[in-house]
């Protein structure tokens, strides 16, 4: 198994590793300055707030289907039921529950710890950093960075006039340059991006393995052009409403080269990035108001989960 040289190539030449240092972990979360942050307040027009997170659902209901293996949904126990606390005064009585989910199983945020190759993760850090009792000790989640910056939504279908984008279709940098346009924006460094490809209509409608798994294996996402762009234009981060993040099956053809945008984005770039949000609400408001543009305030707060390679976030999008 080998990671195609034309990706070794793009690897090198975008490459984060010792950008902010050597003992970085924040990676592009260093481009979320306070001029970001202002930038992102400025965007606020009539102050319409739209959640971007799907609802933590249990099996039967939830993102999860078993693809890849031991992702779990949430499952919701509660510990305390209408229940007092007899060493406590008062005529009250509460409730408490436990919550057991995999770190990923709905809308999330990758560490930079998620995913490696050849042995390193983000600024040349082992893969040994992490360990069953220890977590990730090097780029866990407790490491992102709030995000308070200008959010731009890439309406892919909008672009494209398309409902939704097919199967293996792979979002390109001529797709970015065409959406920046349609949306009247010139990124700068520190914004976010929002890629809709209207692939969460499925989920939404109730089709969970078309969404999970595509049609034969073949998934719509970002593809490993879009690596240079997100390069260039410094954005701190890409989010996308599909499952899978990226397009499947490798746009190179070669099955080794399987999630080579999570690789060259969290291992190379130090990108922050994350699944499964829902931007159909943001994309209406937005066709909505086109004397606009197709931005907003986004605030996400990662859960700082020490030692997690992945964690669970509500973000919101202010208009």
């Amino acid at each position: 198994m080998a990671f195609s040289e034309e990706l070794r190539e793009l690897a090198q030449r975008i490459s984060n590793w010792g950008r902010w240092g050597d003992d970085d972990q924040r990676g592009t979360g260093n481009l979320l300055t306070p001029e970001a942050a202002r930038r992102g307040a400025e965007s606020v027009v009539d102050g319409t707030a739209i959640p971007l997170a799907l609802p933590l659902l249990g099996e039967g209901k939830g993102v999860q289907i078993g693809q890849p293996a031991g992702r779990l949904n949430a499952v919701l126990t509660f510990t305390t039921m209408n229940e007092r606390d007899p060493m406590a005064p008062g005529i009250w009585t509460g409730c408490d529950d436990q919550l057991t989910m995999s770190t990923s199983a709905g809308t999330h945020m990758d560490a930079l710890s998620h995913v490696a190759y050849d042995g390193l993760l983000y600024n040349g850090r082992s893969t040994d950093t992490i360990g069953a009792a220890s977590g990730a000790t090097w780029c866990g989640a407790e490491q992102l960075r709030p995000i308070s910056t200008r959010a731009i939504l890439v309406d892919v279908p909008r672009t494209l006039e398309i409902e939704f984008m097919d199967p293996g279709q792979p979002v390109t940098g001529a797709v970015l340059d065409a959406a920046m346009e349609r949306a009247r924006v010139t990124p700068e460094p520190g914004d976010v991006l929002l890629v809709r490809t209207g692939d969460v209509r499925h989920y939404l409608n109730g089709d969970r393995r078309r969404y999970a798994v595509g049609k034969d294996w073949k998934l719509p996402g970002i593809g490993v052009s879009c690596v240079d762009w997100f390069a260039s234009h410094d954005v701190a981060g890409v989010f996308t409403d599909t499952y899978s993040h990226e397009v499947f099956p490798p746009e190179t053809g070669n099955w080794d080269d399987l999630l080579a945008v999570h690789l060259l984005c969290l291992r190379d770039l130090g990108l922050m990035q994350g699944q499964n949000w829902n931007l159909e609400e943001l994309a209406d408001h937005c066709d909505a108001h086109p004397d606009r543009p197709a931005t907003a305030q986004l605030t996400a707060v990662p859960e700082p989960l020490v030692g997690a390679t992945s964690t669970p976030v509500a973000p919101v999008a202010l208009r």
